[in-house]
């Protein structure tokens, strides 16, 4: 039997009017400010009312190291968030908005898949409600206006050797990585290095992301270093006056958007940083208002739990004050033995050694979540056919010593139904468990510390380095003020090193840090590590080579 693509299934799916999913959750008509049928943002006068309310239980998805075999973390939090409800709990998900980037790309979109999808699906992963446009126009209107002022007499005295603000774009393109901007005379400015970055690499995402209202948002903005003077004094987006406009450009994105699930379950969608160049968390507005209005609100983290989960508490929870109360941990039998060894070919045939051998990936994530996140977790399976219950037999006798429960999970061809085993795993372990989230390190400690501490506990690590000029920058920002910040890793999401190459769980490597950024309105360091690159490129065939629309309009090969 032909088994339907994921936007077959979408496109057949009977959605229900968005005004009837938001009073699911007691959102009024008046608070919802539609865009069309299916999708609403919610008015912020709405959200204040909800203060008062005591919260939710919040459930953290990640996920081992992803690999080309695919985990299903965003189905899984779909399909777990389903399950809830199906096991009579009241369960609202939150999920990051797909970049248009790895749409066209090699990625996939971030709408779940098989039959635990958000809808519709193809709304979401594309332009959706225009969240990652206002972004793009407020990162660039700082960008246009650094130049306008340095065109008109650069009164802040900005050294154009030293602008740290790049323009963005939400899609993979290489080529515009690095370029030289303000060609063809004097009437178009002084010319100067430049380059882009993909949207979800901005700092303007990261700001959106963690701002809890309108006045923290332009605060944050108006904090943003755009660049240094020749004396290495820092020059700020509010020396500009650039807040203000950045903020109008962005008042309307910052409300959250409410879509559901194929199965007609409440579901926010919003923000969207990558997780192994940014913070990879929905945003704080989404997630503080979902606890407000559900007894479970299951969220996820980018990528593994080495990059997503360790900036969901070490940067989020931190400053937003949340606190899980259990985590849900990706994996297939398929990508465990890619972590073996295995070649991608062969990962449908039973491979009991490789399996064994890459289980070590996952045991290290599961040991980071309980020994060093202080959470209980539950290990949930993605079930194919090809899976063998020897391959099965052997997982399980090999996490039995790591006190989580492993479940095997049907989601994808059954949706929630096929993750209520997993569903009630997590209601058990949260009604046993009074654990409270630990951060990795302390907020006083320093930066270079920090990035230490992380390397070293988290990705097994035995040291960083970093040549003369990056430890000077990081000493910089430590002596000028920064030290407290959180450090937000950009490296590889493929292996607990900096090679993409080395799978498993590889340990007593060097984690190198080639790059620093300071993300001063998002309150944190940026360190980048090994080859990741914050402006990706597109594969020699990419998604969009399969992407077309028919002639009614019907859009078609999107997932």
């Amino acid at each position: 039997m032909l088994v339907p693509s994921d936007i077959e299934i979408a496109q057949k799916a009977t959605l229900k009017p968005i005004t009837e999913i938001a009073a699911k959750i007691g959102i009024p008509l008046a608070s919802l400010e539609s865009y069309g049928h299916y999708k609403a943002k919610i008015g912020f006068d709405f959200l204040e009312s909800l203060k008062s309310r005591p919260d939710g239980k919040l459930i953290l998805v990640t996920a081992i190291s992803p690999t080309p075999a695919g985990e299903g973390k965003t189905t899984t939090t779909v399909g777990l968030g389903d399950a809830l409800n199906k096991i009579g709990k009241k369960a609202v998900i939150c999920l990051r908005e797909p970049s248009l980037g790895p749409v066209f790309g090699m990625k996939g979109g971030a709408a779940g898949g098989g039959y635990a999808q958000v809808v519709p699906m193809e709304d979401i992963n594309l332009h959706f409600t225009g969240d990652f446009n206002a972004i793009a126009l407020a990162n660039n209107l700082l960008s246009a206006l650094i130049d306008n002022h340095i065109h008109h007499g650069n009164e802040l005295g900005i050294d154009v050797r030293r602008i740290a603000w790049k323009r963005v774009m939400d899609m993979n393109d290489r080529a515009l990585r690095d370029i030289t901007v303000s060609l063809g005379g004097p009437g178009n400015g002084y010319p100067r290095q430049d380059g882009f970055d993909i949207v979800v690499a901005s700092e303007v995402m990261a700001i959106f992301c963690l701002a809890t209202s309108i006045a923290d948002l332009k605060n944050r903005l108006g904090n943003i270093v755009i660049g240094y003077t020749r004396d290495q004094k820092p020059v700020l987006a509010r020396d500009l006056n650039a807040q203000g406009a950045m903020t109008v450009l962005l008042k309307d994105a910052l409300k959250p958007n409410l879509v559901q699930t194929l199965e007609n379950n409440p579901a926010f969608i919003h923000g969207g940083p990558f997780a192994n160049i940014a913070h990879g968390c929905n945003s704080v507005l989404a997630t503080k208002t979902a606890l407000k209005l559900a007894d479970y609100v299951v969220t996820e983290a980018g990528f593994g739990a080495d990059l997503g989960a360790e900036k969901f508490i070490d940067i989020k929870c931190r400053k937003a004050g949340l606190n899980p109360a259990a985590v849900v941990i990706v994996a297939t039998i398929r990508a465990l033995k890619f972590h073996g060894g295995v070649d991608v070919k062969s990962l449908n045939t039973e491979n009991l050694a490789a399996l064994e051998k890459g289980i070590a990936n996952l045991e290290r994530h599961v040991n980071n979540v309980r020994n060093h996140y202080g959470l209980p977790c539950v290990i949930s399976i993605n079930h194919f056919t090809f899976d063998t219950d020897a391959e099965v037999a052997l997982l399980k006798e090999k996490m039995a010593k790591h006190n989580a429960p492993v479940i095997l999970a049907r989601h994808w061809a059954e949706g929630g139904a096929g993750a209520a085993d997993v569903a009630r795993a997590v209601v058990e372990v949260i009604e046993k468990s009074t654990a409270k989230a630990t951060f990795v390190y302390e907020e006083s400690m320093p930066l270079w510390d920090k990035m230490k501490t992380i390397a070293t506990k988290i990705y097994g690590a035995a040291d960083i380095s970093a040549d003369a000029k990056i430890r000077a920058q990081i000493k910089l920002l430590q002596d000028s003020g920064y030290g407290h910040y959180p450090v937000c890793v950009a490296k590889t999401q493929y292996s607990f090193s900096t090679d993409p190459t080395l799978r498993g769980a590889p340990s007593g490597h060097t984690v190198n840090v080639r790059e620093v950024r300071l993300a001063a309105g998002a309150e944190f360091v940026v360190m980048v590590c090994g080859d990741v690159m914050t402006m990706p490129g597109l594969p020699k065939i990419p998604s969009a080579d399969k992407i077309d629309i028919d002639d009614q309009g019907k859009v078609i090969g999107l997932f």
